[in-house]
């Protein structure tokens, strides 16, 4: 237990485990309660009497209301809770649905072994809605090795005759939870388990710790006893819910963890046993004697008063918690130090590595490469919920970047990929030789520089184009050269000339160049600087350094003449000439700084993330057009308006695109399948879901603009903050309810929904409230016409 003082905010409890009786009818040689250091449970009644239930059930209620919790998971355990009998159980149900308010769902579950259950049980289970979860360690030589009755007689039968009650009413059946024994076969537990057709499973590591480490008949046999398994389970598609897989692949693409054995989420559980006392989470029973006590007892102390208590906060500390060698471990967010209790060790307490640390590392290592993102650019709870309000600053665009940085690196490697296939010897592969060698001596020497060369966003349009057939190849040259000259190092190279001008990304063009037959010219870079070399015209070309725009310590590059630009839903301006540049500039200048100063929560995120502005054609009269593209990660496009305030718009609109654009490359909100077309209240067509998404998730930015912007200038902002607040709210419904989202993209709308109510709160003038419903109700009568 961390001996230093707490001066934090309260973390609720959710999940309240009532140990309703305190004795078992099996003797489990592995059971926590039973076999291991604290041996409580002598002393305490058999039964929790009806006082402490009601106790307990009011301890409860007042914590939801205290919290306006929306939900509370209780779960009725042991011991066997069976032993409670049907009409002490069914009473123990009435008190907590009585007592917890109508605004908090109660979910209810009861946890046994089974070996009771009949369906005088079961009537009480459906009538107070209590769900059921069964310990069944595998088939009969995996559970018998643990799970048998005192005299040694195998509880198998009788557990497999009450999952057959369960199957007959599946809506009580809440699953089986196994203990990971590797001296049976994995994959013969996991066919027995998934033949009894449960709806999900847990696989649990066994109770141990330091000073009494679990059997170990391999360095990570833990790990790949569990790999076995998954990999089944892979090949056999999934046929059932698994909660640690599935929180290992949450928390590799920056979702939660669903299990408290992984995962960062501070803890939200507490244990009332059957005198009252409250403790923190059973398990830590493996560690010493009176490890999880607390003091606290129900008919003295509040949840609050528990929830404050040193041992429990320690659990909700996250990486703050860990041990120095599980703070940088690569896996960290995913493993969040493994189970609390399985830490401790004599001296040190449970500042300590997992005792099955080595074990987590490989599973969570194995299953994260089989999943979109690495673990290392996973994003952390707390990033994601930032990100999912609409925000985002310099922590946040950074998480997303470095996951855009890998992704550009795996797109260069199929392209070499694709390049070794290409016939030796051919007019391409001797262009694209040489750069290669020259990218992979940069990338030795020089990383930084091709690192931000790659980073220029149109190199990934230009890489996806190519893996698609419709890029050139070529221009990998000018990839080379340009990451050449960042670097600083001299080369010459064969490049590809487009329109008489060799761009190079991020730097600049060589204009007045001239192609041979085969498209190419040799560009020379010497002391810093590009030139082109045997060509009749090479005298007549000029260097053009890439024009930037400025607003005080802050520049971005201004995109006129990268070929692979035009990939945006409006076409690309040509070169801007001086004065078109200068206008730029002024217009960049005093949009940033409306944005520091109006919209200051927006800037940090702008710094980290937009590198370049893409001038668009002129747009038609009084009309403002923007663009972000899928694959131009940190580029907003748009034709220059005449306002600044127009353009500090535009930019923030648009670099919510850009943010979300790279979350979706992180991970799965929506279900790739969903072919439907949804009403967006910004557009005339119907849009697919992610299209809706993107629009909805850069409309809080576009809402949040509006309602900012109504005190300073209320005409015509407070009009546009009564529009899009209402639209916005509704197009949050609408991917709410879709039935399309994936779990985390629930989770993530749902966040979206609590950044818009408050602001269909505030107050409006009448006026800009009926305008606004006017126009909405014109939006929809024209897109049903």
């Amino acid at each position: 237990m961390l001996d230093r003082p707490f001066d934090r905010p309260i973390v609720p409890f959710r999940q309240f485990v009532l140990k309703v009786h305190s004795r078992c009818d099996l003797a489990c040689d592995h059971c926590y309660v039973y076999e291991h250091a604290d041996q409580s449970w002598r002393s305490r009644p058999k039964v929790m009497a009806p006082e402490t239930v009601a106790a307990a059930a009011r301890r409860i209620a007042e914590h939801a209301r205290r919290h306006r919790l929306k939900e509370a998971h209780v779960v009725l355990h042991g011991g066997e809770p069976l032993l409670a009998g049907p009409d002490r159980l069914a009473a123990i149900a009435a008190e907590l649905r009585a007592e917890v308010p109508d605004s908090c769902a109660l979910d209810l579950r009861v946890h046994t072994n089974g070996v009771l259950l009949d369906d005088r049980f079961l009537d009480v289970f459906a009538e107070h809605d209590i769900r059921v979860g069964i310990s069944l360690d595998g088939d009969r030589v995996a559970n018998d090795r643990h799970r048998r009755y005192a005299n040694g007689r195998s509880s198998y039968d009788d557990v497999i005759r009450a999952i057959g009650l369960l199957r007959a009413r599946p809506e009580l059946f809440s699953g089986l939870l196994c203990t990971v024994d590797v001296a049976n076969d994995p994959v013969r537990v996991y066919r027995a388990l998934v033949e009894l057709e449960p709806p999900r499973v847990d696989f649990l590591l066994p109770h141990a710790t330091w000073d009494a480490p679990p059997p170990r008949p391999a360095a990570t046999a833990y790990a790949d006893w569990l790999i076995a398994i998954y990999e089944r389970w892979e090949a056999d598609g999934r046929p059932v819910y698994v909660r640690l897989f599935d929180s290992i692949e949450s928390t590799g693409r920056g979702g939660p963890s669903h299990t408290e054995a992984i995962g960062l989420e501070p803890s939200s559980l507490v244990v009332i046993e059957t005198d009252g006392s409250y403790e923190q989470v059973d398990s830590l029973k493996v560690a010493y004697e009176d490890a999880p006590a607390t003091g606290q007892h129900v008919l003295r102390d509040s949840l609050d008063d528990v929830a404050a208590h040193p041992g429990v906060i320690a659990r909700q500390l996250g990486l703050d918690g860990l041990a120095e060698q599980c703070r940088t471990c690569p896996v960290v967010r995913s493993c969040g130090g493994g189970l609390y209790p399985h830490r401790y060790r004599s001296g040190s307490g449970f500042t300590n590595p997992s005792v099955f640390c080595p074990d987590l590392f490989k599973l969570i290592g194995h299953v994260h490469d089989r999943i979109t993102m690495p673990a290392v650019h996973a994003l952390p709870h707390a990033t994601l919920r930032t990100l999912a309000s609409g925000m985002g600053g310099t922590d946040e665009i950074g998480h997303l970047a470095a996951g855009q940085a890998s992704l550009a690196r795996a797109l260069l490697a199929a392209l070499r990929r694709d390049d070794a296939d290409r016939t030796p010897d051919s007019a391409l592969e001797r262009v694209t030789r040489p750069a290669w060698d020259l990218l992979t001596q940069i990338d030795v020497t020089h990383r930084a520089a091709l690192d931000t060369t790659l980073a220029h966003p149109y190199v990934r349009a230009w890489a996806v184009a190519c893996l698609r057939g419709e890029g050139r190849p070529g221009y990998l040259a000018n990839l080379a050269a340009a990451a050449a000259l960042r670097a600083g190092l001299d080369a010459k190279l064969e490049v590809e000339v487009v329109e008489h001008a060799v761009h190079l990304p991020g730097q600049g063009t060589v204009l007045g160049a001239r192609a041979g037959h085969d498209g190419t010219t040799t560009l020379v870079i010497e002391d810093g600087r590009p030139r082109l070399d045997g060509s009749p015209a090479a005298g007549e070309a000029s260097w053009r350094p890439s024009l930037r725009v400025a607003s005080g310590d802050f520049s971005v590059l201004l995109e006129d003449a990268d070929p692979h630009r035009d990939c945006h839903q409006w076409p690309a301006a040509t070169r801007l000439t001086e004065a078109e540049a200068a206008a730029w500039q002024d217009r960049f200048d005093r949009a940033w700084r409306l944005i520091e100063a109006d919209h200051p929560a927006y800037a940090p995120g702008l710094r980290a993330g937009l590198t370049t502005l893409t001038p668009l054609a002129a747009a038609p009269p009084g009309r403002d057009v923007s663009s972000t593209a899928r694959h131009a990660f940190g580029a907003v496009a748009a034709a220059l308006p005449e306002d600044p305030a127009t353009l500090a718009l535009l930019i923030i609109h648009e670099f919510q695109h850009v943010k979300l654009g790279a979350l979706l490359d992180m991970l799965d909100l929506h279900e790739e399948g969903d072919g439907r077309l949804y009403y967006a209240p910004w557009r005339e067509d119907p849009r697919p879901l992610e299209g809706l998404l993107q629009g909805t998730y850069a409309h809080l930015a576009v809402t949040d603009y509006w309602r900012t912007r109504r005190h300073t200038a209320p005409d015509p902002a407070e009009r546009e903050f009564a529009r899009w607040r209402g639209q916005t709210a509704e197009a949050v419904e609408t991917l709410a309810t879709s039935g399309a989202l994936t779990p985390v993209g629930a989770w993530f709308v749902s966040r979206m929904r609590e950044r818009v109510a408050p602001w269909l709160e505030e107050p409006v003038a009448e006026e800009a409230e009926a305008a606004a419903t006017r126009a909405a109700r014109a939006h929809h009568d024209a897109f049903r016409r």
